[in-house]
């Protein structure tokens, strides 16, 4: 009898620290990995849908009108009754201009996501500025190729000032990160398409400048 009692108290405290231990088994914290600003920035403009995105087209500033197939990375420029499509992955002499076009024209309409795509320029901690425009206290990062980054234009930089919703308001660029901004702009009429929020409206501190995105279409 003595025996039993000492085998059932024995079975006892094993079904209870194997208890114990499946309890706190499911007890261990889940540490979800820091978003960057940048990251945050991207997706407040949309950036979730773009993996979606089969053709997206626009008019730089009533001039240009691109047709980008980002999927195949083909690209058509569009002025007047003059065509002229190619591939990006293979840019040769004779369209270096033409790209160099495209490349500005793109970092225009979708700066909120070059912060992602562009591995060669370093992004600066957020600091809280006023704005050179809006005279507003924004948040703003700097954006910085290096000087060996390659593109066409190495070694610039841009003040991005943005709201706590993570949408851009204003930027400065710099060309060749001097201390003298080269280009400030707002960032306004904000619309969205299929997802996306773009600003197609550009205007200078005195208003009597507007580089306009127009004609914008995205096909998912």
């Amino acid at each position: 009898m003595k025996n039993l009692f000492y085998i059932t108290l024995l079975t006892l405290i094993l079904i209870s620290c194997k208890k114990n231990t499946e309890t706190k088994s499911t007890e261990v914290e889940i540490i979800e990995p820091a978003i960057s600003v940048a990251q945050k920035i991207a997706n407040a403009h949309g950036f979730d849908t773009w993996k979606y995105v089969s053709e997206i087209e626009f008019t730089f500033n009533d001039n240009r009108h691109w047709v980008w197939k980002p999927k195949t990375n083909n690209v058509s420029l569009i002025m007047g009754n003059d065509t002229i499509s190619y591939s990006r992955k293979k840019v040769d002499s004779t369209l270096t201009k033409t790209d160099g076009a495209f490349t500005n024209d793109k970092f225009w309409l979708l700066i909120p996501f070059q912060l992602i795509w562009d591995k060669n320029a370093t992004i600066s901690s957020t600091v809280i500025d006023e704005a050179p425009i809006s005279k507003t206290q924004l948040n703003k990062i700097t954006l910085t190729y290096s000087n060996e980054s390659g593109g066409y234009t190495p070694g610039d930089a841009y003040d991005i000032f943005f709201n706590d919703d993570f949408l851009i308001q204003e930027w400065v660029f710099r060309r060749g990160n001097q201390p003298e901004s080269s280009l400030i702009n707002t960032f306004e009429n904000y619309q969205n398409y299929k997802g996306i929020k773009i600003a197609s409206d550009h205007k200078n501190a005195e208003d009597t400048f507007n580089l306009k995105l127009s004609n914008i279409k995205i096909t998912l």
